[in-house]
């Protein structure tokens, strides 16, 4: 009950942000021309803000991307990244999904042949205040942001953008992200589903969602941690006297739950766990590290990044969580931390237009404190299928942050029914196994990505394209290869 009621007032005061705006259709002055190192499309695309306060104090930067073709016919998806405090520009639209990817440094933007807006009209988001080039003239902001903060100015973001883009006003709507959007993207689909309510009754603005998917997703923080545990044991990064003293002196992570304190032992079992991953890469185990001197000169000093509230206690989790997220070229983000800090880039995306006192990260240096983070969104999840909400959780298979172990764990914990005749099964892409997937009668499909690191986009684009068209016609992965 509290919490209908704290997203009933969320989403009065978003209504009432939007009361006030006046926007002019189509925001011309918001069209990118002139990106450096980009390649000749034969669609728009769009960056700016969108005020989510009073008076332009507080504004949340915004990358759009029409659909490569029919862009009137194909729906709307929202991407957000997680951290939280991460930039879903940096990750998602720079690295993972968008049509333009950053490879080396330079005027170097790469045409991606698997971009999402080959299927959708795609929208980035830079969120809360502090992530990006979004900000606020208030100081006092960036000690208030957590997960409440963080849904009420997005969803504002979103009923403001909509009033700059009329045309997709109605069309069919949909959110994905990954990692902490666990919690970003269920946690706006639940205030936008409520805002919706209290909209009909008074003919107000509804935003049409017809569902989400989230990837790698931070979701029950109990098994979460089990699940990080479990992993590391299976793939042989932990020892098996290690495992055991993990969940034996943290009294297999319990303690949260059920008023139990972990042993004497857990502070040592768990920096020795952390210290399991110093020489590789937490997000995708069989990648290679960046090694190049230029990538730890742009990575931030800091990095704020959720976790299970055993490991976050311990310094051992910051230190390793510093280390930022690689793909196939594990220096990826220092190519897109050069770029996006270049002047040029920077006018071209009518970006830093109140010239932030700090460079930009992918993972923001200036957040130091979230207030809100729930234990777990599992109910969350529940409510949104029961509305009728099409839900997709998927796994890359080699994340070690947010692992495949953890997100079965979590599933599995809110007692679901499979489809008959469906059951745990490959599914398939261009004649190979793309992993393993299983539908649930309640609306949930779970997909695991065979091969694939904490950012599926960036591992298996092929992949991820297909699933994603999968999703959105609400059928199932193929069961087999084509004959």
């Amino acid at each position: 009950m509290a919490m209908a009621l704290l997203l009933l007032a969320a989403a009065a005061a978003a209504s009432a942000a939007v009361a006030g705006a006046s926007w002019s259709p189509r925001p011309e002055g918001d069209l990118v021309t002139g990106l450096p190192g980009q390649p000749e499309v034969g669609f728009k695309h769009y960056a700016g803000y969108v005020d989510v306060g009073t008076g332009g104090d507080k504004a949340l930067f915004y990358w759009f991307f029409e659909a490569e073709k029919e862009p009137e016919k194909k729906p709307l998806m929202l991407w957000l990244n997680g951290g939280p405090g991460c930039s879903s520009i940096a990750y998602g639209a720079a690295q993972e999904l968008g049509p333009f990817l950053v490879r080396g440094y330079g005027d170097n933007l790469t045409r991606n042949a698997y971009a999402w807006n080959k299927a959708v009209n795609l929208l980035f988001l830079e969120a809360p205040v502090g992530v990006g080039f979004s900000y606020s003239n208030k100081t006092a902001d960036l000690s208030r942001l957590g997960d409440r903060v963080t849904a009420q100015d997005s969803y504002a973001f979103l009923l403001n953008w909509l009033a700059k883009f009329p045309e997709f006003n109605g069309r069919d709507f949909y959110i994905a992200g990954e990692s902490y959007a666990g919690h970003y993207v269920p946690q706006l689909a639940d205030l936008i589903y409520e805002g919706n309510k209290a909209a009909a009754g008074r003919r107000g603005r509804i935003i049409n969602i017809k569902g989400f998917m989230i990837g790698n997703a931070v979701l029950n923080d109990e098994t979460d941690q089990l699940g990080m545990v479990e992993y590391a044991w299976s793939h042989a990064i932990i020892s098996d006297e290690l495992h055991s003293s993990v969940t034996r002196e943290c009294d297999s992570f319990r303690e949260e739950t059920d008023g139990g304190k972990p042993g004497r032992g857990c502070t040592s079992a768990v920096r020795a766990f952390m210290g399991a991953f110093d020489d590789i890469d937490i997000y995708s185990i069989y990648t290679p590290t960046c090694l190049s001197p230029s990538a730890a000169a742009a990575s931030p000093a800091s990095r704020l990044v959720a976790a299970p509230r055993l490991f976050s206690q311990h310094e051992a989790w910051h230190t390793m969580m510093r280390r930022a997220p690689a793909g196939y070229d594990p220096c990826t983000e220092a190519y897109v931390t050069r770029y996006f800090n270049r002047h040029d880039v920077q006018r071209a995306l009518h970006a830093n237009r109140t010239r932030l006192n700090y460079p930009y990260s992918p993972c923001s240096a200036v957040i130091s404190k979230w207030n809100d983070s729930p234990a777990t969104v599992l109910p969350v999840l529940k409510k949104l299928m029961a509305a009728g909400l099409r839900v997709w959780v998927y796994s890359g298979d080699t994340d070690g942050r947010v692992p495949v172990t953890s997100t079965r764990y979590s599933v599995n914990a809110m007692k679901l029914r499979a489809r008959a005749r469906s059951g745990w099964r490959a599914w398939y892409h261009r004649q190979q196994v793309g992993g393993w997937a299983v539908e649930y009668e309640e609306g949930l499909t779970l997909v695991t990505v065979r091969g694939a690191g904490h950012q599926v986009p960036l591992f298996a684009p092929g992949r991820s394209l297909a699933m994603l068209h999968h999703f959105l016609r609400g059928q199932p992965l193929p069961p087999s290869t084509p004959r």
